[in-house]
């Protein structure tokens, strides 16, 4: 959801309760208010707890992570998915909130991803170019 539109329906919850139920429907919309703000600060520090306990860059499969993902994701709903944080890539300039990230599974593939202003603007696969040492293929 959109912060100016959670802001919205905040103030009109506000308001609607001030109206109908006076002082006592004032406080009961707070209180809601900042029950939703504590369980989205729950969910986000949830999110970065289990990220934060995998090696920065990793992710179980490159190829699951590359098929779940979908423009306009923010960098939030991406951690889940990729059960990790990203290896922050150098910055570019152009535009300047972009920033790319990206990650790595044991069988040498790797996704890098592109987000402009928080959102997911494109990403790639890169498979690697030999299967990895120690690996023999059968025909």
């Amino acid at each position: 959801m959109s912060a100016a539109i959670g802001w919205g329906l905040a103030t009109l919850a506000l308001a609607v309760g001030s109206w109908a139920w006076g002082w006592r429907g004032a406080v009961l919309a707070l209180t809601v208010i900042a029950f939703w703000l504590l369980l989205q600060f729950s969910r986000a520090m949830r999110t970065l707890r289990r990220a934060a306990q995998a090696p920065v860059g990793h992710t179980a499969s490159a190829v699951m992570l590359h098929a779940r993902l979908h423009a306009g994701q923010r960098l939030a709903d991406v951690l889940p998915l990729s059960g990790s944080l990203g290896r922050k890539l150098a910055a570019r300039s152009d535009p300047p909130a972009t920033e790319a990230y990206e990650w790595t599974d044991p069988g040498g593939n790797s996704l890098h991803a592109v987000f402009e202003q928080g959102r997911l603007r494109h990403w790639r696969l890169q498979r690697p170019a030999e299967p990895p040492a120690g690996r023999e293929e059968t025909a």
